[in-house]
Order: structure tokens, then C-alpha cells, then sequence
């Protein structure tokens, strides 16, 4: 049989580039720590792959809703906090004028703390949440609650405040409305505060105001207990779902895992081999280039 001269050279130089090639992308898996660089090198997982980094990223944007969800929840809280101590402090007052037995100079003093309390209140009500949006307001509306020239106070949003998504199918409200909170029925804290003030402005008894008024602040401070324990376990739901994100992504992180990263060790050990057999092909090849035709002959 006889065998070209063309044979004799491009059965090792293709076997050299193959091997070269082997060793290129053994050192490639090494020093990247990857051992899946394009979907060619294992068709399956690169598709699993592909699905575990699209669901990360899904979960990465319910994670930033969730932490969003937090912050207004907790900015609820804090800010409810503050309203809780100033309705504490307007029923000490309410309780004092409610006896009937202050002077009317003491009186106005009491007026004059009310209406304060009345206004740090409207400021209360028209905080803005960590998005720069009223967080009392509701669907609609710049601000929570506007004042009218008599000193009216009203809720001038529309509707529930936007829910955020937190998961497919899942959504939470982040914060609560100004209607439910500062002016529900008879714990409209407002038109509370402003009759009671405006009957010790006017003086005389005051005895049924008082009471009138003593009853509308406890109501409203039972009222932002009931708004604080639902925003509280809202929040305390967010923190499962936190967990629940997390023990997800770990899960899979231990299969992305599995499916792309090198197994050093081996990677090593066939690397040393491809580099052997490449060695042992390029000595071969270089002796057999050196042959003369009479070396064929002989």
C-alpha cells in the first residue's frame, strides 16, 4: 500500500492541533474557574444554566421589592410612632381642660398645645415616604391631606396606595392610607383636635367637648395601634420572604455549582495528560521530518 508523503504529515499535525486546542481550553477552565465557557461545551447544562441565572435574576427584582416594601413599612412604623406619642400627649391635655375646673387662662394654654399638636400632626400625616410620594397618600394626590382657609383638614387622596409585587402573583401594600389612619369615622383626629380647641378658645363648660374629645383620641390612638399591628405583620411577613430568597438562591448556587465549575483536580490531571501525549506527537513529528527519502527507502 502506498502512503503519501502528504499523510505521513497531516495525520500529526492534526492530531497536534487538536490536542493544542484540548489544552488551550483545559487552561481556559482553570484559570477562569469555569467549566462551561460556550453553549457548545455541554449543551444541557449551558441550558440549565441559562434558566438558573434568569430565575436569580427574577429573584434579585422581587428581592429589591421586598427591601422597598421594608423601608416603607418601616417608615410607617416610625413615623405612626410619633404620631402615637403626639395623640398620648393631646389626651394628657384633653383630660386636664376635660374637668372643667381650669381657669381661662390655662385654658387657652391648652388650646394654644392642642392646635400645635393639631399641626405637627398634619405634618405627620403629609410625610414623604423614601420614593419622594406622600406616605399616607392614596392611588392619587400630591400630598395626603391639604388645609382649607377655615383650617379644615382633609384627606385629599383617592383609592389604596399602590401595591408593590414581591413574587409572581404576590403583592403588599407598603404603607397604609391618611384616611385610615388619621381620619376614620369618628377617630378623625383633626376634627377632633380642632372642636375641642375651638370650644377652649371659646370658653364657658366645656365638660361635654371634653369628653366628646376624650373619646375621639382614644379611638384614634386605638386606631394607629390597629394600623401599626398590620403594618408590623406585613413586615414580619417580608422577613420570610427575605429567607425564603435566600435559601432559593443558595439552592441555586449548589446547582449552577454543580453544572459549571471546575473540578480543578481533574482538570489538572488532564491537563498534564493532553500535554504528555502533545509532547510525545511533536517529538514524533519532529523525527519524522527529518527523515530523508532514503530513509523512507530503507
Amino acid at each position: 500500500m502506498r502512503i503519501a508523503t502528504s499523510q505521513l504529515y497531516n495525520r500529526p499535525a492534526s492530531l497536534m492541533t487538536q490536542l493544542t486546542a484540548q489544552a488551550d481550553k483545559v487552561q481556559t477552565q482553570i484559570a477562569t474557574g469555569k467549566r462551561i465557557q460556550t453553549a457548545s461545551d455541554d449543551p444541557g447544562a449551558y441550558l440549565r444554566l441559562q434558566g438558573i441565572k434568569q430565575a436569580k435574576a427574577d429573584d434579585g427584582a422581587w428581592a429589591a421589592n421586598i427591601g422597598m416594601a421594608q423601608d416603607l413599612l418601616a417608615q410607617t412604623d416610625t413615623t405612626l410612632d410619633s404620631v402615637e406619642s403626639q395623640l398620648q400627649r393631646a389626651l394628657e391635655l384633653a383630660t386636664q381642660a376635660a374637668n372643667g375646673t381650669m381657669s381661662d387662662a390655662n385654658r387657652d394654654t391648652v388650646a394654644e398645645e392642642l392646635a400645635s399638636i393639631r399641626d405637627a400632626l398634619f405634618g405627620l400625616a403629609n410625610t414623604r415616604d423614601v420614593r419622594g410620594q406622600p406616605l399616607f397618600g392614596g392611588a392619587t394626590g400630591d400630598v395626603a391631606f391639604v388645609k382649607a382657609a377655615d383650617g379644615t383638614i382633609s384627606f385629599a387622596g383617592t383609592g389604596e396606595p399602590s401595591a408593590i409585587p414581591i413574587g409572581e402573583g404576590v403583592s403588599i401594600q407598603g404603607t397604609v392610607t391618611g384616611a385610615r389612619a388619621f381620619a376614620s369615622g369618628a377617630s378623625d383626629i383633626f376634627a377632633v383636635l380642632g372642636a375641642f380647641t375651638a370650644a377652649l378658645e371659646a370658653g364657658g363648660d366645656v365638660k361635654a367637648a371634653g369628653e366628646a374629645a376624650l373619646n375621639g383620641i382614644n379611638a384614634s390612638i386605638a386606631t394607629v395601634g390597629v394600623v401599626r399591628a398590620s403594618a408590623g405583620a406585613r413586615a414580619a411577613r417580608l422577613e420570610l420572604d427575605t429567607e425564603r430568597l435566600a435559601d432559593a438562591d443558595e439552592a441555586r448556587e449548589t446547582a449552577r455549582s454543580a453544572l459549571e465549575d471546575t473540578d480543578v483536580t481533574a482538570a489538572v490531571t488532564e491537563l498534564q495528560k493532553t500535554l504528555t501525549i502533545l509532547q510525545a506527537t511533536q517529538a514524533s513529528f519532529t523525527k519524522l521530518t527529518g527523515l530523508s527519502l532514503f530513509d523512507y527507502l530503507r
